[in-house]
């Protein structure tokens, strides 16, 4: 049986997914809404189906699952239209800014009993999954510490920051679900320290562009995650999980993997630099466990739970920025379910 999908918002992660979807033989594009006709027409031009409008797709008989795209403070919205309109739900994180308005949500989608996968897509990138594989397997022996870098090649322009929900709930919020999701125990603590040494104008707008977290878990299982705006040699995306048995490591990843060695000494080619070629398999592969959940009937993961608690973490971590302590989980709005 083919999928067949809506989806709403045609920006650039729009086209990414439209991209799985079109690739993915067990799915279809049917529809496309965006505030804008140009946007969604340019989309369909290269992956098909056909602008309808919100109201249009969620009433639709011919559409089983929405692919949310949209701005940040539409999701919760949008998820609980679908929910009750008996479509299948896929959203890019966060479900939104507020933990408040996420445990509504959430209970919305329990509810209706309504499927929703959160845009978390380092769970699917190949090199992590097999960091997992490696840590399930036993290969290291039990996790001690984990040390995860992520630095951007630059950072977004101002007004991109002001709705983003700050470096903490946009970009840190992906290494808080891959420690949660690498550890398998859940955070307890955390500590950490931020400044602004890019660009003056995040600070103005009361963000930070540079940031080291400390997260500590009950039996004390530590993750150090190291973030920056600037990374002027690419997209920075490592990580090294060491346990009491050994270590395993991800390194950056470059168009080709070679080197060149001459007189002059040692080259490689340079690092991907953008998140959407970096994971561009990650993509995909998201897209496709998306499909299969919804063909097996199993339960969607990462979850809407998940999107929660790597919310929650954000809240702690600038909590702890803030006040210049460390943080427990359950002073953020009581622990997620």
């Amino acid at each position: 049986m083919t999928l067949r999908f809506a989806l709403l918002g045609a920006g650039r992660i729009g086209h990414v997914h439209a991209k799985a979807v079109a690739g993915n033989p067990d799915a279809s594009l049917v529809a496309v809404a965006d505030a804008f006709p140009d946007a969604a027409n340019k989309l369909i031009a290269s992956y098909g189906g056909a602008r309808r409008s919100i109201d249009d797709i969620a009433a639709a008989r011919d559409i089983d699952a929405v692919l949310i795209c949209t701005p940040t403070n539409t999701h919760a919205d949008l998820i609980e239209k679908f929910a009750r309109s008996g479509k299948a739900i896929f959203c890019e994180k966060p479900i939104d800014l507020s933990v408040a308005r996420v445990k509504s949500c959430l209970d919305v989608v329990a509810t209706e009993n309504a499927t929703l996968m959160i845009g978390f897509n380092r769970r699917f990138d190949p090199h992590f999954l097999a960091m997992k594989a490696a840590i399930d397997q036993g290969k290291i022996g039990e996790i001690e510490m984990i040390n995860i870098i992520s630095r951007d090649p630059g950072a977004p322009p101002p007004s991109y920051i002001e709705s983003s929900g700050g470096i903490f709930k946009d970009m840190s919020i992906h290494d808080f679900d891959m420690a949660r999701f690498l550890l398998g125990e859940e955070i307890e603590t955390v500590i950490a320290s931020a400044s602004v040494l890019v660009d003056p104008a995040i600070g103005k707008l009361g963000d930070y562009d540079s940031a080291n977290v400390i997260l500590t878990t009950a039996s004390g299982k530590q993750c150090a995650i190291s973030n920056s705006r600037r990374a002027s040699y690419g997209y920075d995306q490592r990580i090294e999980v060491h346990g009491s048995k050994g270590l395993v490591s991800a390194e950056n990843q470059r168009e080709f993997g070679i080197e060149i060695a001459t007189a002059d000494g040692y080259t490689k080619p340079p690092l991907f630099d953008f998140f959407m070629t970096r994971y561009l398999a990650a993509y995909a592969a998201e897209i496709s466990a998306f499909v299969a959940h919804l063909s097996d009937k199993t339960s969607a993961s990462p979850s809407g739970a998940d999107g929660l608690k790597a919310l929650i973490i954000a809240e702690a971590v600038l909590l702890s920025v803030k006040e210049g302590r460390a943080v427990k989980i359950g002073e953020i709005g009581g622990k997620a379910k």
